[in-house]
């Protein structure tokens, strides 16, 4: 069966040289023709010499040898810092029951093992208790046994177990959880534990080999290791909640491996694996992590406070238009006010809604969403230099940050400006959800006509990944028996659950071809 796909490959490049060469022989015999087309069309240019092979065999065989030498000291080094986590939690949910013999003799014989109805004879609901099992992945902070992983992976947990890489296990308590930037602090009674060393994030660079631990999918493949590049730096999204930069990778991360280490290849941390991009549920090959830089500032505020305390800027901006920044010669990244919240820090320094935000302490800024990320970098009471270009006018202003409300960040982005209405049901079931506009629909393929509400992320570690089966591009059209058209209605059914209520959802294919019905639950009260 082997030469068959060959013979067939070669063919194909056989065709496609020959069409190439005949049409070179065409193009000669028209210009040698005198054809006024083929003379008027300018000459491609020649091609680029090749670079001359630098390396001998034996050298390129050292050049592998040093790499293989190299990931297999990283990983020796790096395992022993790296631990499983395994979570519990219980959830109660309410199980619906039915007189299967309901309007027959049998009716009254079977009411007895049947719970109570109401007088209209609607059913009733049970109250039960089942396990719910989680796993993700960790690193060592510290040698006295404080672990840095994903908030996600230890939300909602009623019991947490760390595995080390020797094979001891421990009970795990949270210290510390920030929902903001996916991160949580734990710790276990152990001492000389093996510490990861820390990196820089700010001199990572696209290209750089980095190597990702974990137990992807399953507690048997425990320390994994997986190898690939820095795809991008810098990379800012805005989860509702807040503003968060991450590292682009494309060594492999699949469910399990939140919350483990991302490393260069001196081992040190570069950044804590969180999620990845993907319309399958597995691995595409583009990553996230959460930059080490992040990771140290906040690990600090969760030891010492068990919170993290934000500073306050006080505006809510969006990116300024690509007009704006040519007309008035503006940075990539300059972030337009939009509103300025009375009283507030930058309203007191003399702020206006309408300035164009360009440089924070004298960087300018080069994606409008990293004014979030700066601002949120700092503590209350910092005082720092806003640069703004005011119709024209170029002014600098010091402002005194306040502290951000628990629920808040410090700079906003207007299209976000707060809390969104949705945002519960997305943190508690693990993906987001878009209106189908008609941008939205042409950007999915979604059906012509097809009313719901579309899954455009899911979180590969989340019920609705692993247990419900969700993915990116389903269209939801109906929950707990009730009619989805846009997303009010599905905040609106999810608000009227009880806590630990287990709910139907239907959801089609985009293009409509398919559909499925699968079950969520609403997570119980903490």
């Amino acid at each position: 069966m082997t030469p068959a796909p060959r013979a067939r490959t070669l063919t194909i490049a056989g065709l496609a040289f020959g069409a190439g060469a005949l049409l070179a022989a065409v193009a000669v015999v028209l210009a040698v023709n005198g054809n006024a087309t083929a003379a008027a069309a300018p000459p491609l240019p020649p091609p680029a010499p090749a670079a001359p092979v630098a390396l001998t065999d034996q050298e390129v065989s050292s050049v592998a040898a040093a790499i293989e030498k190299a990931f297999a000291a990283v990983a020796e080094r790096v395992n022993p810092s790296v631990v499983q986590i395994r979570t519990e939690q219980i959830v109660e949910t309410n199980v619906r029951f039915w007189n299967p013999f309901e309007g027959t003799p049998f009716e009254d014989f079977f009411r007895p093992f049947h719970p109570p109805q109401d007088e209209d004879r609607s059913p009733r609901y049970r109250k039960r208790e089942f396990r719910r099992r989680g796993l993700g992945s960790g690193v060592i902070l510290r040698a006295d046994g404080y672990i840095v992983t994903n908030e996600h992976v230890v939300r909602d947990a009623d019991k947490l177990e760390v595995q080390l890489y020797d094979g001891r296990r421990f009970d795990a308590e949270v210290v510390g959880k920030d929902s903001r930037s996916d991160l949580a602090l734990l710790h276990i009674e152990a001492e000389d534990l093996p510490a990861i060393a820390l990196g820089d994030s700010d001199e990572l660079q696209a290209g750089q080999w980095v190597l990702a631990f974990g137990s992807p999918l399953s507690e048997e493949l425990m320390n994994t290791v997986t190898a690939g590049i820095i795809s991008a730096v810098g990379r800012f999204q805005s989860t509702g909640e807040a503003v968060q930069e991450y590292v682009q990778t494309d060594a492999a991360i699949n469910p399990g491996n939140s919350g483990g280490p991302l490393v260069d290849l001196q081992g040190r941390l570069v950044g804590i694996n969180t999620m990845i991009y993907t319309r399958t549920g597995g691995y595409q090959g583009i990553g996230f992590a959460i930059p080490v830089n992040t990771v140290r500032r906040v690990a600090a505020e969760l030891l010492e406070h068990g919170s993290v305390r934000r500073a306050l800027l006080g505006v809510q901006y969006t990116a300024a238009s690509p007009a704006l920044i040519e007309a008035l010669g503006l940075p990539r990244g300059a972030a337009q006010v939009a509103a300025v919240t009375e009283g507030s820090p930058a309203d007191e320094a003399g702020i206006e809604a309408g300035d164009v935000i360009t440089a924070v302490d004298g960087k300018e800024l080069e994606n409008a969403l990293e004014l979030s990320t700066i601002i949120g970098g700092h503590k209350p009471g910092d005082k720092v230099r806003i640069t703004v270009n005011r119709s024209g006018d170029v002014k600098e202003f010091t402002v005194t940050l306040g502290a951000a409300p628990e629920e808040e960040t410090g700079a906003e982005a207007a299209e976000g400006g707060g809390r969104r209405p949705g945002q519960d049901l997305e943190r508690d079931l693990g993906f987001r959800y878009r209106d189908i506009t008609p941008e939205i629909a042409r950007r999915y393929r979604v059906e012509e006509g097809l009313r719901g509400v579309l899954i455009t992320d899911v979180d590969p570690d989340s019920e609705a990944a692993r247990e419900a089966g969700l993915r990116a591009g389903m269209v939801i059209v109906e929950a707990a028996g009730r009619k989805v058209e846009n997303s009010r209605d599905l905040e609106r059914i999810y608000r009227d659950l009880e806590p630990g209520e287990t709910f139907l959802i239907k959801v089609v294919t985009a293009d409509g071809s398919s559909t499925m019905v699968t079950a969520l639950t609403k997570p119980g009260k903490d």
